[in-house]
């Protein structure tokens, strides 16, 4: 999908409740928000917010604790970082609109769609977050030895080392996203969303819904992307073959093609 005009996107921070939140906007017609994933910022989403304000009017969000928003001053799950999203639609005066999730930005999409459905006009699901996986004893294995540092570097005698030796544990076992939340409310922000099974919320989810999905996804499998396809009424899911997690860079100009497609139509 070749590009000569790029509309220009102006920069913006407004203050929801307690918590400023900066994005971006641009562009006339039908509205389109963007969410980005855990870890990302509205930059995640490269060229994308550009070539589709050619058409729409797009609003790109840097969700709470990411880019230039600031962390929430106490810990949030997934139906905070809803609640948050839809402040900035009604502070914006926008709604219904397509929103368009990725990751943690497809949870946050999910939350709001259920709780707020008068606001939404189309949901789009990219390689989305919100299905808790199973499992196994490895995983079980890591929390409890995390647990069992932290208790035994509690004791007294053993406090003065307790946050050199959690941080090399942390390191061992830890996840890529919890190591790099060095922020104590940005990690137990961690904690509650990826607990957190959103799959009660999902035949809550009325409008159409596009899921798209990368088939070599390892982060979001596919087969979450199927589960969601069977628990949401009105949904349909397009696997784009060979993409992975960040499907929408790795197959860019057909995205840009089902997303205009889907909003459009």
């Amino acid at each position: 999908m070749s590009r000569v005009h790029v509309p220009v996107l102006a920069e913006k921070t407004v203050t929801i409740g307690d918590q400023p939140v900066h994005f971006v906007v641009g562009g006339t017609g039908l509205a389109i928000v963007l969410l980005h994933g855990w870890g990302g910022q509205i930059a995640s989403f490269g060229p994308i917010p550009g070539i589709l304000a050619e058409k729409f009017r797009v609003v790109a969000v840097d969700l709470p604790g990411f880019g230039e928003s600031p962390v929430p001053s106490r810990p949030w799950d997934a139906r905070d970082f809803g609640d948050c999203v839809a402040g900035l639609l009604r502070r914006l005066g926008l709604g219904p609109v397509t929103l368009i999730g990725h990751s943690h930005g497809g949870r946050t999409a999910i939350a709001l769609a259920a709780q707020y459905p008068e606001l939404v006009r189309k949901l789009v699901l990219v390689d989305s977050a919100g299905i808790v996986p199973r499992r196994g004893p490895s995983y079980y294995g890591r929390v409890y030895l995390i647990k069992a540092a932290r208790r035994l570097f509690s004791l007294p005698g053993l406090r003065a080392g307790k946050d050199s030796v959690m941080r090399q544990v942390y390191r061992m076992v830890g996840s890529a996203d919890y190591n790099a939340a060095t922020n104590p409310i940005l990690r137990a922000t961690l904690v509650k969303v990826v607990n957190d099974d959103l799959r009660p919320l999902l035949p809550r989810i009325t409008m159409p819904t596009l899921l798209i999905w990368g088939t070599q996804d390892r982060d979001t499998p596919l087969s979450d992307g199927r589960l969601m396809e069977r628990l949401i009424p009105d949904a349909g899911l397009v696997e784009l073959v060979g993409a992975g997690h960040f499907s929408y860079l790795d197959q860019l100009d057909t995205f840009c093609r089902i997303v205009t497609h889907f909003v459009e139509n």
